[in-house]
Order: C-alpha cells, then sequence, then structure tokens
C-alpha cells in the first residue's frame, strides 16, 4: 500500500513539474558579457542570461538559474531551429529593450537552437 501511494505521488509530482513551464521568447547576445547588471566585471561563465522586464524584477532575478527548452521557431528564417536539449542559465544582466523573455548567452542559444533562427519560442522553468 505505501509503495503505491509513493509511486502515485512521485507521477503527480512529475506531472506538476512538467506542466508548470512557461511559455516565452529568447534571443541571444555574444561576448563579452561583462560588465553585468548583476555582477559588474565578475565573470559568470557563459551559461548565463540577460532577463527581460517580466523577469528582471529591478534586481531580484540576479542570480537565479531557469532550466529553458526551445520550442520551436518565431520566422522562417530557421523553420526546425530547436536541438531537443535544454539548458540551465543563470540570470546576470538586465535587457530592457528585450522582445523575449531572456537574451541567452550566444553559447546557451546554441545549446537549444540554431543561432540561424535569432529568436526562439522556448519554455522555461526556474531551478
Amino acid at each position: 500500500m505505501e509503495k503505491h501511494f509513493v509511486l502515485a505521488l512521485a507521477i503527480v509530482l512529475c506531472h506538476f513539474a512538467l506542466t508548470s513551464a512557461i511559455d516565452g521568447a529568447a534571443t541571444y547576445y555574444t561576448a563579452p558579457y561583462t560588465p553585468s547588471a548583476c555582477y559588474g566585471n565578475d565573470d559568470m561563465g557563459t551559461m548565463i542570461a540577460a532577463a527581460s522586464d517580466a523577469i528582471y524584477e529591478n534586481g531580484a532575478a540576479c542570480g537565479r538559474t531557469y532550466r529553458v527548452t526551445c520550442t520551436g521557431a518565431t520566422s522562417q528564417d530557421a523553420p526546425q531551429p530547436c536541438t531537443g536539449a535544454n539548458v540551465v542559465v543563470q540570470v546576470v544582466d538586465y535587457c530592457p529593450t528585450c522582445q523575449g523573455i531572456f537574451d541567452l548567452s550566444q553559447e546557451a542559444f546554441s545549446a537549444i537552437a540554431d543561432l540561424n533562427a535569432g529568436m526562439i519560442e522556448i519554455d522555461y522553468v526556474q531551478v
């Protein structure tokens, strides 16, 4: 009985985790990645992102990590842009003019999509 309950709970939690992703869009930017709004001249690596107003929250998003998955194209420049992978990025910068939710580093973007796409549809969830 207890094993069945634990299994059922695990299934429900996995379903919740899969359905709690939020739809959005992402673009990319290129190095140098410093200075950044969150960390100044500190090098935070390459799996990073700048956040738009929807996420940034006047700097409260600095340091948060998000799992980002490409879900499709936003234009015909690359009609099948997604690699099938996902990437975990840390918010290190602010992008007040972003057209999407995230402006990913070139390295993060290329891990999940063809750079020729320029902008992609995404699902994201804070991790």
